[in-house]
This record gives structure tokens, sequence and C-alpha cells, in this order.
């Protein structure tokens, strides 16, 4: 690592120095350095985000790799308390107890565990939990809701000293966090040392394949680091002497997919899911370079699109403001180039943004409260993977003639009358 970033010329997978750009999104700030508002005039720390994909091996990539101290030994996101989220971790609870074959007192381990919550559902199902994450702020919390953490990235030393301390693990789980992790070798060597023979290995990945049918370029970002199918993780698996043997894919944060593997010698079969979406990536062209190309048309199209209408709509005399303030959300930001010109405020649960400023746009956070107060004419919905949820939440507000501005996979307005009113 060379300053604060490094640009990588071969792919984390494989290895292979065969990687093909697709697009470009210039130097941007990170999408999680939320600003003090005295420091707004202070020059902020950009770091160029340019996306590529391996021609062996499939995945895409960031070229770039920012310092992980600079993005989370102080982070701010906070596992979502949605009723989504909530009812996802409970299926996840679920899936993991039948993957693994769960039975009381068994150890499950967690990387990228947060501030505990899906672990406490196990805890609570009676399986003894350990996490590990590198956010010291966030493990503070897990230990205090009495979910023990270590506040480490999850590699053979951490992987060891569970081991050692509390036997092996039944179950090793990361949600949502593989995507931001430079050395998956290294984590998965600790699986290695952590994992029991006949565990599973339960990953759960946002999905390439949605992420391209629907446009999501917001979720690319300098956190995200890998963009993965099936096929690149099956690959990924096979070199560490793991076989993924099952996928489902489920609806949380735009469309992921939850894989399960398990070691080679266990003699588990893979299931026809497997088979099933190895064939659909084929047949969507996630092995051909021209769709990734035809993924970068859209890219500039749609951000045009949004951009032309936030602007439009605040010339007009609209107040407008965002709904949201997740890394995707000021991700969305910054590629449309859509500031404090245009939005007034953004509103967000997460206590810990609140009077802050958003990166690149500068756009002032406010609590949900105060955004009712100073209620807008239009919400830019930035939190848009619920969108669902959220709508029906805030009935009041399109019942008193406010609009949602829904910006993926294409914008659109939602109004009382109309859920899906075309622009």
């Amino acid at each position: 690592m060379q300053g604060s970033y490094r640009h990588d010329d071969a792919c984390r997978v494989c290895g292979k120095e065969d990687l093909a750009d697709i697009v470009s999104f210039g130097a941007l700030p990170l999408a999680n350095g939320f600003i003090a508002p005295g420091a707004r005039d202070e020059e902020e720390e950009t770091y160029p985000l340019d996306v590529a994909v391996c021609r062996n091996c499939w995945l895409v990539t960031l070229r770039q790799v920012v310092d992980p101290a600079r993005l989370f030994r102080h982070y701010v996101y906070v596992s979502s308390e949605s009723d989504q989220i909530r009812d996802h971790m409970r299926r996840i609870v679920d899936l993991g107890t039948r993957q693994a074959d769960l039975a009381p007192g068994d150890l499950v381990v967690e990387l990228g565990s947060n501030v505990g919550t899906q672990l406490g559902l196990f805890q609570e199902a009676g399986f003894r939990v350990v996490g590990v994450d590198p956010a010291a702020n966030l493990v503070e919390k897990a230990n205090e809701r009495g979910v023990e953490s270590i506040a480490d990235f999850f590699g053979p030393e951490p992987a060891s000293r569970i081991a050692e301390r509390h036997g092996r693990a039944s179950l090793v789980l990361g949600r949502q966090c593989f995507a931001h992790i430079d050395d998956v070798h290294r984590v998965l060597d600790g699986v290695e040392e952590v994992l029991a023979p006949g565990g599973a290995l339960v990953i759960e990945v946002p999905y390439l394949l949605d992420l391209l049918d629907e446009n999501q370029f917001d979720t690319i970002y300098h956190e995200h680091l890998s963009y993965f199918s099936v096929t690149t993780l099956r690959h990924l698996f096979a070199l560490h002497g793991l076989r993924l043997v099952d996928v489902e894919r489920a609806p949380v944060h735009g469309g992921s997919i939850v894989v399960t593997a398990v070691r080679e010698g266990t003699g588990r079969e893979p299931a026809p899911s497997v088979t099933g979406l190895l064939d659909l990536e084929r047949e969507s062209g996630l092995t051909d370079e021209a769709r990734y190309r035809r993924f970068a048309a859209q890219v500039e199209r749609v951000t045009g699109r949004v951009r032309d209408l936030v602007q439009e709509l605040a010339a007009q005399g609209a107040r407008v403001a965002g709904y949201g303030a997740p890394s995707k959300g000021t991700q969305l930001l910054m590629v449309c180039g859509i500031g404090e010109r245009e939005l007034e405020f953004c509103s967000d649960t997460t206590s810990l943004k609140h009077g802050k400023l958003l990166p690149g746009s500068k756009v002032p956070v406010c609590s949900p409260e105060e955004a009712r107060e100073r209620r807008p004419d239009y919400y830019l919905l930035l939190a848009w993977n619920y969108a669902e949820e959220i709508i029906r939440k805030e009935r009041a507000f399109l019942e008193q003639g406010g609009r949602f501005i829904v910006p993926i996979p294409e914008p659109r307005i939602v109004s009382a009358q109309s859920v899906k009113e075309p622009i």
C-alpha cells in the first residue's frame, strides 16, 4: 500500500493480470466520509474509482484499493433495523442452522459482525457466538449487548485464537462484508483455522447479476472492492478446498445471494440451485465482456436522467430533500452531480450521521423528526432498496401532496395517485 491507496493490475481472486476496464467514476471522496459542519470548507481527500472485470474468473473489481484502516476502523454503518432486514436476519438463522446442521451449544463465528445484531439472534436460538469486526466502535456496542466480539480484521490469527478458546465453529458466517475485503484468500485461510471438519461457511453478498440488470451503479464505491457472481465464488472457494454446495437469492440490499460452502472431503454434492444460477449467469452474459460494456452505457444514460430531473425540479422552485443517507445514496449524489444547491437536507435514522454533511455533495443530514417539520415537496429516495417499506410508512407524506423520486433502475416519481408515475 503506497500512500492511502494502491492500484491493482491483477485479479484478487485468480491472480491473473487480464482485467478489462468497464467504467470510471473519476476521483471521489469516500462514501462514508461524513463531514463535521465546522470542516465543510476543508478539502476532502479523494480516490480514483475505476471498475474492471477479470476475463479469467469474471470477478468485477475496483482497480483501486483504499487503505482499509481508513475505511473501517471507525465505521458509521450500523446494521439496519428495518422490517425487511429483521425478517431476513431471522431467515439467516434458519438457513445457517439447516446448512450447518447446528445443535444447541454449537459455535457460530461471524466475520464483519457489526454491532452483533445477527449473532444476537443465533444466541437467542441457543448457540454460542463470537464476532470479528475491525470497527472498534461497533465491537464495543456488540460486547455491551452481550455478544462476544473481537476488534480485528478476520484472518488466521484471530480465527486461531477463537478456536483455541472456544473450539471449532460449526458455522462461519459473513453477511454483506465479503465484498469489502481485499485479501479474500487471507479470510478463507482464517476459515480453515476455525471451521469444524463437517461445518459450513455461509457468505452473503450483493449479487452481480442484480447489479447489472437493475443498473445499481450507486452500490459501486470504494468500500465495495468486489462484485461477485456464483461463477466467481465457486472458483474462489475451490482454491481453498471448499465446494460451493447451495445458493439462495435474497431481496435485501437490492438483490443478494447467500452461498454455502463445505470442505471438499465431506462428500456433499451441489444442490440444483448452484447449476441453475451458473447456467443463468452464462445465458445473461456474465462471462461475456460485451455485457459490461452495455452496463457502462446504461450508467451514463441514467445518471444524466436523474441529474436533469432533480435539477429541473429545484429550478422550478420545488423543495427537494434526500430520504436516507446510506453509502449508496452519497455515491449516487456524487456520481450524478447533485448537491446542496438541489437538496435542502437528507433525513436518516442513524444518529451517528445527524448534524454532519454528506461527503462530496455537502448536503446536511438531519433526523427523521426534524425532516417531518421541514417537509419538502419531493424526497429523492436514496435508500431505494427499502422503497416499498418506506413508501408504505410515509403514506401520510404522499397523501399531503408529497412525492418520492425513486432513482434506480430508472428514475420514476411515486405519488399518492400513482404508485409508479412515468416521467
